[in-house]
């Protein structure tokens, strides 16, 4: 028997019906790269961007090294009391590191390494990346720091000493609502459309000359987090390239997922929980949920 052919109204209900199953809000937008097909859930919508601000920054970056305004092959010398904290990469390291502004670049989107993303902002200038953004054609897309403004303002608004109290503290009355990290209006941000076309113009050579976007889809695909995207899709032939974002309640990733018949897809799902808790697995699981729903659906109704 022929299955029904799908209609392009199901596939934003069945995601709705995830994100709310998953207990959280959820944003997306996915697109078929080359035919500009797409499926969206509040698409529009102004989202916190957390670590994806990397990619708008990675974008900068190479389009400085093909204008041969920097070299990314210049080294640079991190001591650790200058560093920006945290859990993985150089943040973690304990002695002077010394290397090159695109293994910083690496690094920054493998393992979200938050001392590399500042470096290289450093170099590439915060004004640099936003009028990148302005000129690729995404208005909706403000960086307004790295990764040290971020978690200066977050502890400030807290009245907190280190990130763990931050968390810890979470489920104080009024608390979430004092932290503008959390307010797409008041800290780095975007939309799903404005990350599926930056996604869309790196995968079809457009974001910069074509060495430097491959060079970006090669990073996107080293990334080391399997639980966000990449859950949605475990196949051996499916390939899945991305960059995640976290943030107490928020849980992002951008993407790109290839099928071995040359399909190729731009996903962007942001979520935000109402719980304050660090470990949501729900809420990790259902980005790749509603990417796989959105992209079957592109699939099925091409």
């Amino acid at each position: 028997m022929t299955r029904p052919r799908e209609r392009p109204a199901d596939a934003p209900v069945r995601i709705e019906a995830a994100f709310r199953d998953a207990g959280v809000t959820g944003h997306l937008h996915a697109v078929d790269v080359d035919t500009g097909r797409e499926v969206a859930v509040r698409a529009e919508e102004p989202v916190v961007l957390a670590s994806v601000f990397k990619v708008p920054l990675l974008v900068a970056f190479h389009r400085q090294a093909a204008a041969g305004t920097l070299d990314p092959t210049e080294r640079v010398t991190l001591r650790p009391q200058d560093r920006t904290s945290g859990p993985t990469g150089l943040s973690a390291l304990l002695d002077e590191v010394a290397m090159s502004l695109r293994d910083l670049a690496c690094l920054m989107i493998t393992v979200s390494d938050n001392a590399s993303a500042d470096a290289l902002l450093e170099r590439v200038g915060l004004d640099a990346v936003n009028a990148t953004a302005a000129a690729l054609g995404l208005p909706g897309t403000v960086v307004e720091g790295g990764g040290r403004d971020l978690f200066d303002v977050l502890l400030a608004d807290a009245g907190a000493a280190s990130l763990g109290e931050v968390w810890a503290r979470l489920d104080e009355p009024g608390m979430l609502g004092r932290l503008r990290a959390l307010d797409p209006a008041l800290t780095s941000r975007s939309t799903p459309r404005d990350m599926t076309r930056l996604l869309g113009l790196i995968w079809r050579d457009e974001a910069a000359p074509p060495p430097e976007c491959a060079a970006m889809r090669r990073l996107f695909g080293l990334q080391v987090w399997p639980h966000r995207l990449s859950s949605g899709f475990p196949f051996d032939d499916v390939v899945v390239s991305g960059k995640t974002g976290t943030l107490p309640t928020i849980r992002n990733e951008v993407g790109v997922v290839e099928y071995p018949d040359g399909g190729r897809y731009a996903v962007a799902v942001f979520t935000r929980s109402p719980l304050p808790v660090a470990v949501l697995p729900e809420a990790d699981a259902v980005i790749g949920a509603a990417a796989r729903l959105a992209v079957e659906s592109l699939r099925r109704t091409g």
